[in-house]
């Protein structure tokens, strides 16, 4: 029976793809204001604005692919039962292969109802954008299907009970202040092997995390050579 391995990514593993990072300088909120572009309230204040960031965003998706670290994770199922937790909302990690991917604030690929959430609707590459006056058919506004800030995580009770089930643990290009994604290592049991994936320092409580400092690309190159002398 395969190991249980579980993959929380952020930004930092879809940055090589040539997505905005969030976070880092340079990132998307340095060109705007958290206020204007994920939030409720900058809905309901300037619908046009958002909808025009994200149709952006789509576009340049659309233009994106996966990377090397996405590709190596999707290789791992060879070995290990893997689930991925992502922070993301681009859909690369399914692109390159991967079979079981949680998304933790949403998919950028997705319209929903303003009125009624259960109306999920998948955009096409062909027409990608979300106009004001777009409606389900309920007649409501189509958003993006994100989690703005403020907004419920509705997939974090799932993400809960799969890191529970972890056999190893693997955290790649977050900053780990986004909550409630950053308290999933509270739930890794205890003694299972955890490792991160990062250039940079990443501030966490644990001392028991074997960090390998490299992007995600080379850093998942290297996980995969650890994970298969040591764990396979």
């Amino acid at each position: 029976m395969k190991k249980k391995l579980v993959v929380l990514t952020g930004a930092g593993m879809s940055a090589e793809s040539g997505i905005s990072t969030f976070r880092d300088s340079g990132g998307l909120w340095e060109q705007y204001p958290v206020e204007e572009v994920a939030t409720p309230e900058a809905f309901a204040r300037n619908p046009e604005l958002m909808l025009n960031f994200y149709n952006a965003r789509r576009r340049e998706l659309l233009k994106a692919k996966p990377n090397e670290g996405h590709q190596g994770l999707a290789e791992l199922e060879k070995y290990f039962d893997v689930s991925i937790i992502t922070q993301n909302i681009d859909n690369l990690h399914e692109r390159a292969g991967s079979s079981h991917v949680i998304h933790l604030h949403g998919e950028l690929m997705n319209a929903r109802s303003t009125g009624d959430p259960s109306l999920v609707y998948r955009l096409s590459e062909d027409n990608p954008d979300i106009k004001w006056g777009d409606v389900c058919e309920k007649g409501y506004q189509l958003r993006p299907d994100v989690v703005w800030f403020g907004e419920p995580v509705p997939m974090i009770e799932e993400a809960v009970r799969i890191t529970r089930q972890a056999d190893i643990f693997v955290i790649i290009g977050t900053s780990m202040v986004v909550y409630p994604a950053a308290g999933l290592l509270n739930y890794v049991p205890d003694g299972v092997p955890i490792y991160l994936i990062d250039p940079k320092d990443v501030a966490t409580q644990r001392r028991d995390i074997h960090h390998i400092r490299k992007g995600a690309s080379e850093g998942v190159k290297e996980l995969k050579q650890l994970l298969l002398e040591n764990e396979a």
